[in-house]
């Protein structure tokens, strides 16, 4: 049995329809792909729908968490704050990682996201960056730390 994920998009404009959310199937993709079982990703506008749709998501047994979008600075960038309450511990390095990808890659304005990490229970929550181009970036920082972020989780032990 493959293990739970959710894949929720912080966007006032996709969720109400004026475009098509592309970030959401990038990190649909990208779970599968690490095995997990993924439903289609969840459009919501940004704020307290977001963070319901996380607190729910790890209620029912989701082992992952992905949001994208809300981390920037505008006054309706509010996926950190309907976050952090449900976060039982955060993981700091994580976030850090995925703002430096993005520095490293000549983005300086990756420093502007406010995305956290961390964990609810057994379950791993990332608040990704709202651009393809920043989802690609913590895609890169994800792969190789996502699944032993996931085994500890539960305490499994170093290999």
């Amino acid at each position: 049995m493959s293990l739970k994920a959710t894949v929720v998009v912080a966007s006032n404009r996709a969720s109400a329809g004026v475009y098509e959310d592309t970030t959401g199937p990038l990190l649909v993709a990208f779970l599968e792909e690490l095995g997990f079982e993924v439903g289609a990703p969840e459009v919501l506008p940004d704020g307290d729908p977001v963070g319901a749709a996380i607190a729910r998501a790890a209620e029912e047994g989701a082992r992952v968490v992905l949001t994208t979008g809300g981390t920037g600075l505008t006054p309706t960038d509010r996926t950190p704050e309907v976050t952090r309450p449900l976060l039982d511990r955060e993981i700091p390095g994580i976030a850090e990682g995925i703002r430096a990808a993005g520095v490293a890659k000549g983005i300086p304005t990756a420093l502007l996201s406010r995305g956290l990490a961390g964990q609810i229970g057994a379950c791993v929550v990332v608040n990704l960056p709202g651009s393809r181009g920043g989802v690609k970036d913590a895609i890169d920082v994800l792969r190789p730390v996502l699944p032993h972020a996931v085994e500890q989780s539960v305490g499994s032990d170093h290999r």
